[in-house]
């Protein structure tokens, strides 16, 4: 659930069913492999639907559950949360990288 393409996902699919295609556009950075690998996850998890439509050539959305919505919910007031303090991170992190210190820390893994 913590990761950050799960919460991505979650968070755009909230917005209703999309094709793999769409949703690929509208998740920044993910790759193919990963999304599909997220979506598998959502999907055995219950938090997501995946329809096929017997149209040709194939069509095959995703959706939230209501189990999926319900996450959905508290995952926008963490997005909220990052959204309204993103320039104080932003600014915290560059003053951090202009300390001593920053040359010596451990690099976070992104």
């Amino acid at each position: 659930m913590g990761d950050k393409w799960t919460l991505l996902t979650i968070t755009v699919l909230a917005s209703g069913p999309l094709r793999f295609t769409a949703l690929h556009e509208q998740v920044a950075g993910v790759s193919q492999r990963m999304l599909s690998q997220t979506l598998r996850a959502l999907t055995r998890d219950g938090l997501v639907t995946r329809t096929a439509y017997p149209e040709v050539p194939p069509r095959v959305e995703y959706a939230l559950t209501p189990l999926g919505r319900s996450l959905s919910e508290a995952v926008d007031g963490l997005v909220h949360w990052v959204r309204g303090h993103q320039s104080d991170i932003v600014r915290n992190r560059d003053e951090f990288d202009q300390t001593p210190a920053a040359k010596t820390a451990t690099p976070p893994h992104a």
